[in-house]
């Protein structure tokens, strides 16, 4: 058997250091945020917009996105050894060091903040950066451990894409942007105290002050519930506004019809297992939701 080169292994070593830089980005969390983004630039202008405007906008927003990721994971590295689905990251694993890792994402936060600024326009940027510092500042370091409704307040800077991919296609807020942002900031709280639940006792030793550790855990299954119902009635806005035709009213009924099934479920069972597929189910909800808003735009355009 040959021996490994010191180039061999500085070559390894490379290439396992740019994959623990990406896995700080949580890549996973920015493309579900990007598909929003996407969808939201696609409603505002779903035959005009120019492709270079279309990546240009996405890659800053992903970049400024990974940014707050990266920041986030450094602030929470501490807590994050603590829990079990979080210490083998790179930061508590000990692959990277926090200087570095800010370093990297002030460079690549920067980069996306200029991409927007000067190939997309100006409120698109100043949201976005916004958001970063709601996200990666705001929640990161104060609110997570201020309140049980760390969340719910949070989850504002999490609401963004949509609305950054309205405003990167047409220059303003409008209205509909608005309830894009609405429909995410509501579903954002059944979603993460559904993960909460399953990893309550995780949370618990880290001290991170989350609605099931506070408040009990009947508590934070009513209140999934109670969001939920609310999250269906939002989720009927484009459609009641004029917004979305028919095609997005029967696809939002019949996601909102299985979510309230997955939240009537855990409430009854009071199973962890059942708050696992509930977090899981939140998700492929979210994107179907928005796809039937994407499906809905451009198969009335076809038929018009």
């Amino acid at each position: 058997m040959m021996p490994t080169s010191p180039a061999n292994l500085a070559d390894k070593s490379l290439r396992g250091a740019w994959k623990d830089y990406l896995e700080v980005c949580k890549p996973k969390v920015v493309a579900v945020m990007l598909f929003t983004a996407l969808v939201g630039m696609l409603l505002a202008a779903p035959v005009a917009l120019p492709p270079p405007t279309l990546l240009t906008a996405l890659a800053g927003i992903a970049l400024v996105a990974a940014s707050a990721a990266a920041i986030n994971q450094v602030a929470d590295h501490r807590i994050d050894a603590v829990m079990r689905r979080t210490r083998a990251r790179p930061l508590p694993a000990g692959h990277l060091e926090p200087r570095r890792v800010l370093w990297f994402a002030a460079v690549i936060g920067v980069a996306g903040a200029l991409l927007l600024a000067l190939w997309v326009n100006l409120l698109t940027a100043l949201l976005t950066v916004l958001s970063l510092v709601g996200y990666a500042f705001v929640y990161t370091r104060y609110l997570k451990y201020a309140t049980p409704q760390n969340i719910v307040i949070g989850g504002a800077a999490g609401a963004t894409p949509p609305l950054l991919g309205w405003t990167a296609a047409t220059g303003q807020v409008d209205f509909p942007a608005l309830l894009l942002f609405l429909i995410i900031f509501v579903w954002t709280p059944p979603h993460f105290w559904a993960l909460a639940l399953y990893r309550k006792d995780e949370y618990a030793d880290a001290a991170v002050p989350m609605l099931p550790v506070t408040h009990g855990e009947d508590y934070t299954r009513l209140h999934i519930l109670l969001y939920t119902l609310l999250l269906a009635l939002v989720t009927l806005l484009p459609y009641v506004t004029g917004m979305s035709g028919a095609i997005y009213l029967f696809g939002a009924l019949l996601l909102d019809a299985v979510f309230l099934y997955y939240a009537v479920s855990l409430k009854v069972t009071r199973s962890r297992d059942k708050a696992m597929e509930t977090f899981v189910f939140s998700i492929i909800y979210l994107l179907l939701l928005f796809a039937a808003l994407l499906l809905d735009r451009y198969l009335l355009l076809l038929s018009a």
